[in-house]
Formats: C-alpha cells, sequence, structure tokens
C-alpha cells in the first residue's frame, strides 16, 4: 500500500490517470520510485504473510475441533460482520483523522489480538467460543483498519502511480497468499495452530515500523461536522454516482459468489480429496500465485479506461473456475483451476479499487473506500454464514455451484451496463 504527495480534495476526480514520464525504474514497479510506499510494501510483505498463516491456522482449528461445516461458516461470519456494520463509521475516521495513525492504531490492535489467540491455544484451553469472539474482535479493528490503509495509498504515491500502487499492493498480498498457507500447512502437521498466531502477532511489528518511518505531509485541517452528517453525504454521494455504484454491486455479489468456495476449502481438501492440512495449504497457495501474475500483469497499465471490460471478464472467468472446481472429481484438476480463479478474481478486484478511487475526490475517499469494503469484506459474513448452512442442507459440492453461478450472472449483467453506459474513468 520522494517528494511530497500532491492533494486531491481541492477538485473533482481526474478522468483520465495521465501516461507517465519515462523513469529507470522498470514500469511493472514504477509506484516502488516513492519511499513512502516503498517503507509500507516492505512492512507488508512480512506482516500478510503472517496474517495469511493466521487465516488458515483458524480455519483449520475450528474444523479440527468441531468438524462443522456451519462452524467454519459462523467462523468466517464473526471476523468480518463488523467491517459491514461499523464500516461506515471506519470511513469517517478516516476522512477526519491522521490516515496513517489510524492504521497504525489498528495494526498495533491487530497485533495484540494474535497474541491473545496464540496465548489461548498454545495453552491448550482454546476453545471454539474464544476463536469466534477473537474473531469478532478482529473484525472491529479492520472495519477502522481498511478504509484508513485503502485511503493511505494514494496519500503515499499520488494519483499518477494509483494504479501500479493498488496493482503491486495486491500482488504482495496474493504472494502472501502463496508462502503463509504453505508455512502455515507445514507448521500445522508439526507444532499446531499455537505457533502460526504467534508469528502473526510478532509480523506486525514489520508493518508498524514502516508506518512510523514514513514522512507524510500533513492534510489540511477539517472543519468540524457532525457524524452523522459525514455519514449521511458519503452514502448520497455512492448513490448518486452511476459508475461507482454499480462497481460496488458487481463487486457485492463477487463476494457474495465466492464465499462457498473460501469457507468450505478446508471441507474439500479433507473430506473430499483427503489432502488434510497440506492439501489445504497447497490449494490456497496456488489461487494465489495465479492472483500474483494477474495483479502484476495489470500493474503494467498506465491508464485506467478499459478497467470496466477486466472487471466483467474477471467475473465471469471467476464463475467458470469455480464451478468447474465445485463438481472436479480430481484433486489435480481442481488445483489446475485454483490459479485461474486467483488470476481473474484479483484482477477483477484490483481494477475495482482503482476505478473508483480514480472516480472519487479526495474529500470523499474514507468514506467511499469504507463501502468499497463493506462490499468486499463486510458482506463476506452474510455469504460464509449461508455457505455452511447451505452445505449442511445440500452438500459442499452444490452449493459452490450455486455460488459460481451468482458470479456469472452478475458479471453478465455488468457487461451488458457497460455497454448502454460505460464507465469513463
Amino acid at each position: 500500500m520522494g517528494g511530497s504527495p500532491p492533494q486531491f480534495g481541492d477538485g473533482p476526480a481526474l478522468p483520465l490517470m495521465p501516461e507517465l514520464a519515462p523513469s529507470r525504474v522498470p514500469r511493472t514497479f514504477r509506484a516502488l520510485r516513492h519511499r513512502n510506499f516503498r517503507l509500507f510494501i516492505g512492512g507488508q510483505i512480512v506482516s500478510l504473510i503472517g496474517t495469511w498463516m493466521q487465516n488458515v491456522a483458524q480455519a483449520w482449528l475450528v474444523y479440527r475441533l468441531t468438524h462443522s461445516e456451519l462452524l467454519l461458516g459462523t467462523a468466517w461470519f464473526c471476523s468480518q460482520i463488523a467491517v459491514f456494520v461499523l464500516g461506515p463509521l471506519g470511513g469517517i475516521a478516516a476522512d477526519r483523522f491522521s490516515r496513517r495513525k489510524v492504521v497504525i492504531v489498528t495494526q498495533t490492535l491487530s497485533m495484540a489480538q494474535a497474541f491473545v489467540l496464540a496465548a489461548l491455544t498454545l495453552s491448550g484451553r482454546v476453545q471454539v467460543w474464544h476463536v469466534l469472539v477473537l474473531a469478532g474482535a478482529l473484525g472491529a479493528i479492520n472495519a477502522f483498519g481498511m478504509p484508513g490503509r485503502q485511503a493511505l495509498v494514494i496519500q503515499m504515491t499520488g494519483k499518477e502511480d494509483l494504479i501500479n500502487a493498488i496493482s503491486l499492493n495486491s500482488a504482495v498480498f496474493n504472494a502472501a497468499r502463496i508462502v503463509g498457507p504453505a508455512i502455515a500447512g507445514l507448521l500445522l502437521a508439526v507444532v499446531g495452530e499455537g505457533t502460526c498466531f504467534l508469528i502473526n502477532g510478532v509480523s506486525f511489528l514489520a508493518v508498524i515500523l514502516s508506518l512510523t518511518a514514513m514522512r507524510i505531509a500533513p492534510a489540511a485541517p477539517k472543519a468540524p461536522e457532525p457524524m452523522w452528517r459525514r455519514l449521511v453525504d458519503g452514502f448520497r454521494y455512492a448513490s448518486h454516482h452511476s459508475a461507482v455504484r454499480r462497481v460496488l454491486a458487481l463487486m457485492g455479489c463477487a463476494t457474495l459468489s465466492s464465499m462457498p468456495g473460501l469457507v468450505l476449502m478446508p471441507f474439500f481438501a479433507e473430506d473430499i480429496f483427503h489432502r488434510g492440512a497440506r492439501g489445504l495449504g497447497i490449494l490456497m497457495g496456488a489461487m494465489g500465485a495465479g492472483a500474483v501474475v494477474g495483479t502484476l500483469t495489470l500493474a503494467r497499465r498506465t491508464r485506467v479506461s478499459g478497467l470496466g471490460r477486466v472487471m466483467a471478464i474477471g467475473g465471469l472467468t471467476t464463475g467458470a473456475c469455480y464451478l468447474a472446481f465445485a463438481f472436479s472429481p480430481f484433486f489435480y484438476l481442481s488445483l489446475a483451476l485454483m490459479p485461474l480463479v486467483g488470476f481473474s478474481a484479483m484482477r477483477q478486484m484490483a481494477s475495482a479499487n482503482t476505478t473508483i478511487q480514480t472516480l472519487i475526490p479526495d474529500e470523499y475517499r474514507g468514506r467511499i473506500m469504507a463501502l468499497y469494503s463493506m462490499t468486499v469484506v463486510g458482506l463476506g459474513p452474510f455469504g460464509s454464514l449461508a455457505a455452511g448452512a447451505l452445505a449442511g442442507r445440500i452438500g459442499a459440492r452444490a452449493t459452490m455451484g450455486a455460488g459460481s453461478v451468482l458470479a456469472l450472472v452478475s458479471s453478465l449483467i455488468f457487461a451488458w451496463s457497460l455497454r448502454r453506459d460505460p464507465i469513463a474513468a
């Protein structure tokens, strides 16, 4: 996620991202010429590996303790519902206070959460309700941290390198998805879940130190305004902006449709393919590998025009691959599909993030990115709970198939809307 960053709150968002002047930094990595972004990415590389280790270990812990698809879905619900409920307040905080300070505070609280979970697990006292409560606490923290991180990126790089910065950040996120689950899969089999949680807690130090080392120009003082008025104003802006509204709707459907695959992956790894924790790590790592390739190819773009088509194609490809995965009889066929899922899903997500951030003025950035976080994360709890409940009734394969149909239909509707009203970002 050199020099003072430009301010963008004094006028409307620019309609097009300008071409960049020649630079010694390769075009794919051009956002790294900014010192603040280099610090941010360095910290993220370490911290996100720990985060993915905890994600995999937590899912495995819940499944080991309960062998319940419903409780797998419940754990996801608890970890993300607060992003939906508290997301608007997080957006207000990102627009009202220093975004860097907001992120430092939330990262510190996330570190504390990981240490508590590690202590309970390593001591042998952990119970499912402990995991659910701590997952809920982490969700509340993320409700404030995610809009702050999303809105902070442009202060590190400026608008001309925004698409590259978002793509590189996504690439790092998914590189960690390869390394983190792979390490977690090995550690789960040897030392258990508690060590994964402990490593994640320590990893937060990297991103906290990188944030404190940044040099970011202070934002202009903001006039006091009632919180409810800022909240209503943000919702009104999003509802009246056709392109923002359509992108948010597409990403909401993408989130709901992907949850069966994410929530039920431990069930597929253990009960269908009989590969255990190591198989789960391999499947998740393969998805991350495809996502890294997808976001790095997107990072070469210097213009936003055409990203609507990327979103539509990404959704269609993701839906088709999940449909094939749902009814695949072989582990290695399913494994071959996972890089395609990661490639298309993350290109869609990075394109949506870039498009929205390019369309909106800086004064609304925190609140609109909070709405974006609500669609890509906050809706996840509803999808995860539904996935767990449906899997208990109609089976894991049919549940994943239903999610893939939603992805296909919503992407077709979005593609049709582009033909009638293109997104001029």
